[in-house]
């Protein structure tokens, strides 16, 4: 197989891998591409298309509960609030996503930046770990309107890549008492419009130069993203159940402080 599609194949499931993982997808997915010297289709075609892989395999996952809170949207009250909360989850990202998008991709995507973010993310969720206070929320539908706007703003910080959207929300769950399983549950539940607006708006700023030419290349990456994040979201409770978040937060920083050593040796 050609090197490209190898490239292609890895960066999916890198895709995959670190989406819904305290460990930041964007920061691996810059930092992986710039060290491969990946040379993808012309625009941003690739990135959106594994992305989505990545946010289909969320909604596969759940599409039970999703087509049932959908068909009771407007009579179920347990739809309504769950609803809600995934809305009030969602708004305050699309916000600052939409009035920042232009200094967050000219400034902040700079491989200096995701490694120290790598590594101060990694010691944040040492400490929350260590001193968030006792669970008081243990379902998504339960969580009051306050709770989960509280929550949609931590997730802003994930505009800085490195952070990790998936480590702000669950760090901020954490903190605002939701218990582990209902804070990442909550988090890949408020990824799936979040995600979807910043793929479509990705689309919209890039559409004069979108291309789908490669297709194969795209194809690969986006079957190798859903694969990828289908493991991940059907373990990651069960792991987080048994682990907590001390492995993902050792893992960010012995990444982060590789990379700054071989940004150093550049």
């Amino acid at each position: 197989m050609d090197i490209i599609f190898l490239q292609a194949v890895l960066l999916g499931i890198v895709e995959g891998l670190t989406e819904f993982l305290p460990i930041s997808s964007t920061g691996h997915l810059l930092l992986l591409g710039d060290l491969l010297g990946f040379r993808g289709p012309p625009g941003k075609v690739f990135e959106i298309v594994i992305q989505l892989g990545a946010i289909l395999a969320v909604c596969w996952v759940y599409r039970v509960k999703l087509i049932g809170v959908t068909a009771g949207l407007f009579r179920d009250p347990v739809a309504m609030a769950f609803a809600r909360n995934v809305i009030l989850g969602f708004l305050p990202a699309m916000g600052v996503g939409f009035f920042a998008y232009g200094f967050i991709k000219s400034v902040l995507f700079n491989p200096w930046i995701i490694s120290s973010m790598l590594i101060v993310g990694g010691i944040a969720i040492l400490i929350i770990e260590r001193w968030a206070p006792a669970p008081r929320y243990r379902d998504v539908t339960a969580l009051p309107a306050h709770i989960t706007l509280l929550v949609g703003l931590f997730q802003c910080l994930a505009m800085i890549p490195g952070v990790s959207r998936s480590g702000a929300t669950i760090m901020g769950s954490l903190l605002m008492r939701v218990d582990r399983r209902a804070a990442t549950e909550f988090s890949f539940f408020i990824a799936i419009p979040t995600m979807l607006a910043a793929t479509f708006y990705d689309l919209y700023k890039n559409r004069e130069v979108l291309s789908l030419d490669n297709g194969l290349i795209i194809a690969i990456g986006f079957v190798s993203a859903f694969l990828s994040a289908l493991l991940v979201v059907r373990g990651a409770i069960t792991f987080i159940s048994h682990h907590g978040f001390a492995p993902f937060a050792f893992y960010r920083i012995l990444v982060g402080s590789i990379m700054l050593v071989v940004l150093a040796l550049r």
